[in-house]
């Protein structure tokens, strides 16, 4: 298992927690700082708390869309996780005119009006079965939009808060969660190791 963890600052990521985790597993984060870090490392994490237009206006500023989209299309070891999974899509209605990543075709929605935005808490994940890093279990979500369609050629894991909407999906070597790893107990716990030991 591979010990280095480069970690992407999105500029509104709790990144305290993102690096505790990891070392927990024994593992060792560092913060990206230029552009080549990303292109070189081994494990590439993108967290995220925040705006979608923000989290890609300090990817752009800090030269690190470039290669982490080319990171990503190469299917590269690369989690996501909250907004690290919307900026691997298309666009979001959170930031009209932003462009994303573009991993995946998809675009970022509102949840309906007849649920509480943001979800706030555990919710229940149900891969599909041939997701090999998302698992059964329950995880903690903090967000206010969501993909709400399977993006194409990705095995998905699903969620429901006032519908079905995508909890996370793995594509070759990128793995992207809306809910986060570093807050969710043994589930987000194993849920690293298992993306560290892929």
């Amino acid at each position: 298992m591979s010990r280095d963890v480069l970690i992407v600052p999105t500029g509104t990521a709790n990144l305290a927690s993102v690096q505790a985790a990891f070392r927990r597993l024994g593992a060792l984060p560092r913060l990206a700082e230029q552009g080549v870090q990303i292109e070189q490392a081994d494990h590439v994490v993108v967290p995220g708390v925040g705006t979608f237009g923000a989290s890609m206006a300090r990817l752009r500023a800090a030269g690190f869309e470039a290669p982490l989209r080319a990171r990503l299309q190469a299917g590269r070891p690369t989690l996501g996780f909250c907004v690290g999974l919307q900026v691997m899509c298309a666009g979001s209605d959170e930031s009209p005119g932003a462009t994303g990543l573009g991993l995946v075709p998809s675009h970022v929605g509102r949840f309906p009006d007849s649920v509480r935005t943001p979800q706030f808490g555990w919710n229940v994940i149900a891969p599909d079965p041939a997701c090999r890093i998302l698992q059964p279990g329950y995880a903690y979500f903090a967000n206010s939009f969501r993909v709400a369609e399977p993006p194409p050629g990705c095995a998905v894991a699903m969620a429901d808060h006032g519908g079905p909407f995508i909890a996370g999906f793995e594509k070759a070597g990128v793995v992207a969660c809306q809910f986060h790893p570093e807050l969710s107990g043994a589930y987000g716990r194993d849920l690293l190791a298992r993306w560290l030991a892929a």
